[in-house]
């Protein structure tokens, strides 16, 4: 399937690239969350009119994204929860738990910008967080987790 980006997606393409992806994640994602169109000749000739003003809005959303990663690398929360005599929890914090102690810190985040790449934390101590909030800009969360 043949389509035009409307944004940039991470692995896939930028802005106004024409690339071919399975069918399925073209029908099912792509298209209808407006990411990208199907490649017609009418659409391209649409799409180039339109170029400038999606450069324009894509420009915002990263300098956006930038102003909030400054206001997260700044902040360092903390979480507390029951562990055991080794540190560990009694249960786990995740990125749900993450995002609502960001929000109460003056931060608002978004439980899907929060990237955990080995799962929950189930261990007390200091993390550092990668919070994904372009897909060009990845701020740096500091977290501990503290014992009850």
């Amino acid at each position: 399937m043949e389509l035009i980006l409307l944004e940039k997606i991470s692995n896939l393409g930028d802005l106004g690239d024409q690339v071919t992806v399975k069918s399925g994640y073209g029908r099912n994602f792509l298209v209808p969350t407006g990411k990208a169109v199907l490649a017609t000749p009418e659409k391209l000739a649409e799409f180039e009119g339109l170029r400038a003003e999606l450069e324009a809005k894509a420009g915002e959303g990263l300098s956006l994204a930038e102003k909030r990663r400054d206001s997260i690398e700044e902040l360092a929360i903390s979480i507390t929860q029951k562990a055991g005599e080794e540190g560990k929890l009694f249960g786990s914090v995740g990125t749900l738990d993450i995002a609502e102690a960001a929000s109460e810190a003056g931060v608002p985040v978004e439980k899907s910008e929060i990237r955990l790449s080995d799962g929950t934390l189930r261990h007390t101590g200091d993390f550092e967080i990668d919070v994904q909030l372009h897909t060009d800009v990845v701020a740096k969360l500091k977290l501990s987790i503290v014992a009850e």
